[in-house]
């Protein structure tokens, strides 16, 4: 049987489109095997990509820190050798104040001992008072618990006292004995060179006598005298000139 010319070409032609589609969809096919390959592939990149990234400003931070670690440890080595220095410079003094102790407490010793003795030569004023410092000062001498300084201080401070005396004047009440009785009295001062007294009721005047080591009376025209001298000593009055009995140089 003789096939038709147009069959054969139908035929022909169907053969060729199903070889064509075959054709087109091979490529494609691999087209989007490709592209798949290619997507997995450029998320490997990304990530290694960002792996990176993170790895190289883990190490920039590493790195700052690192200098930041190696700047405190060089600042930390300088204080470290500063305190060294300054243990040194203490162990130094701690030997040093040992040595000033031995040097300073014979001083110190004498000192107390001279401020005694002039307590006991000067004018008897305020003589409980000034004993009792005195006192204070052999007491602090023993103390361990004080220092070498202060113990120095607190004896300096009771030479400023005494010197200050000498240029000060003062009223104070004080009890004598007058005439074999223990009386109050008001006291005048006028720095070491004049110690006076008067009775509460204005009676009776006297001095101390430092060359005879005694009290003495005055008479009744230095009652008045020593009156003013207590009103001035007290701020009750305005300085003025006093007529009042002295010690003579050299008198005996």
């Amino acid at each position: 049987m003789k096939i038709p010319n147009i069959l054969v070409l139908m035929l022909m032609l169907g053969g060729a489109s199903a070889y064509a589609a075959n054709s087109i969809d091979e490529p494609l096919a691999i087209q989007k095997e490709m592209d798949s390959s290619g997507a997995t592939s450029q998320k490997k990149i990304d990530e290694v990509s960002q792996k990176t990234v993170s790895a190289v400003q883990e190490y920039r931070n590493e790195l700052q820190r690192a200098v930041s670690l190696d700047v405190y440890n060089q600042q930390l080595a300088r204080l470290v050798e500063s305190q060294r220095n300054e243990m040194e410079s203490l162990t130094k003094q701690i030997g040093e104040i040992d040595n000033i102790e031995l040097g300073v407490l014979p001083l110190m010793l004498k000192m107390i001992s001279t401020l005694e003795q002039v307590i006991s030569a000067d004018v008897p004023f305020l003589l409980k008072e000034r004993q009792a410092r005195v006192e204070n000062l052999k007491g602090l001498i023993d103390r361990a618990d004080i220092s070498v300084g202060e113990k120095f201080r607190r004896i300096m401070e009771a030479y400023v006292i005494e010197t200050d005396y000498g240029r000060t004047i003062e009223a104070y009440q004080s009890e004598l004995l007058i005439g074999g009785e223990p009386l109050t009295v008001d006291m005048l001062r006028f720095g070491r060179v004049g110690l006076y007294y008067q009775t509460l009721d204005g009676n009776t005047t006297g001095r101390w006598n430092a060359n005879k080591q005694a009290w003495e009376t005055l008479g009744s025209d230095y009652r008045r005298s020593v009156l003013d001298g207590l009103r001035i000593a007290r701020k009750q009055a305005p300085p003025e000139m006093l007529k009042l009995a002295v010690d003579a140089p050299g008198e005996k």
